[in-house]
């Protein structure tokens, strides 16, 4: 314990005197400070990697599979030479890499960074469809959540659109029936889990949706069927005939019509298409 004595000597002593007088406790200074222990540092300026060396080394680890490495590497480019053509680069190749890795999540995020950063680069489309592919590789069965295939049917479009000339746009026009296709798929799979438990007005909704949006899929001509089979149970025999009169129209030799026809039939029916019907209305102006 520091004596009051010598806290009044450390007040009243001249400034000049106390930095005269020796650091007599150094060595315990030392002993507690980690910098303090005596040990000299140089400091070193490390060679920077050229940025083409960095480069190859990224191509390299592609080449032996190493997709999460290679991105690793290509990651490097932005950090040592940021706002550079070799930045732009990396980036790009940092996403090719993270989706050969199978790293979609990370695909998509570094993907839409390129393309935010320069939307009218020569890799912008190769961007796009790469986010795409993405969500594309995630797509579940049509039991499970779609959110994936609305997001890669979205990217595609974009494609599609703003880049109609580049080698990515036929593969994504394609890819928009498979997607499309997809999400019809789910709306038929919950409009007939509907259908089964009598909910025939959710059906319908679900129907209609396929009909809207999706017509030119091969879910089409069931959800006509499914119409006419939910109108008929609701006792809305105008509707239900238009469903099978469309169905027979724009696809005569389907199984669908045959069923759609078999039914009405059954309740002494006939097609019969009536042109107000919000189904000929939706569906020849979505096939229009």
């Amino acid at each position: 314990m520091v004596s009051d004595r010598f806290r009044t000597a450390l007040r009243t002593a001249p400034l000049a005197a106390l930095l005269a007088v020796p650091l007599a406790g150094c060595s315990t200074f030392d002993s507690i400070n980690p910098f303090g222990s005596g040990e000299k540092y140089e400091t070193k300026i490390l060679a920077e990697t050229p940025a083409s060396d960095i480069y190859d080394q990224g191509l390299a680890r592609l080449q032996k599979k190493d997709g999460a490495g290679a991105a690793k590497k290509f990651a490097e480019l932005d950090k040592q030479y940021p706002f550079s053509d070799w930045s732009r680069k990396g980036l790009m190749m940092q996403t090719y890499a993270n989706y050969q890795a199978a790293d979609y999540d990370t695909a998509i995020t570094t993907g839409k960074r390129f393309y935010q950063l320069y939307p009218n680069a020569p890799d912008a489309p190769y961007a796009l469809y790469l986010q795409a592919m993405s969500y594309y590789q995630q797509i579940p069965d049509v039991s499970r959540d779609q959110e994936n295939s609305a997001k890669a049917l979205d990217l595609f479009q974009q494609i599609v659109t703003k880049f109609p000339t580049s080698e990515y746009a036929d593969d994504s026009k394609f890819k928009i029936q498979v997607t499309r296709d997809q999400l019809a798929g789910k709306e038929m799979s919950t409009g007939r889990f509907y259908l089964n438990r009598r909910n025939y007005t959710a059906a319908i909704n679900r129907f209609r949706e396929v009909l809207a949006k999706y017509q030119t899929t091969r879910h089409a001509e069931e959800a006509l069927e499914r119409l006419t089979e939910a109108y008929l149970a609701l006792g809305i025999t105008g509707e239900a005939q238009t469903a099978a009169a469309v169905l027979g129209h724009n696809f005569p030799d389907s199984p669908w019509y045959k069923d759609a026809f078999a039914k009405l039939q059954a309740d002494g029916l006939q097609p019969n298409e009536d042109a107000s019907s919000w189904i000929s209305k939706v569906y020849h102006k979505a096939v229009g």
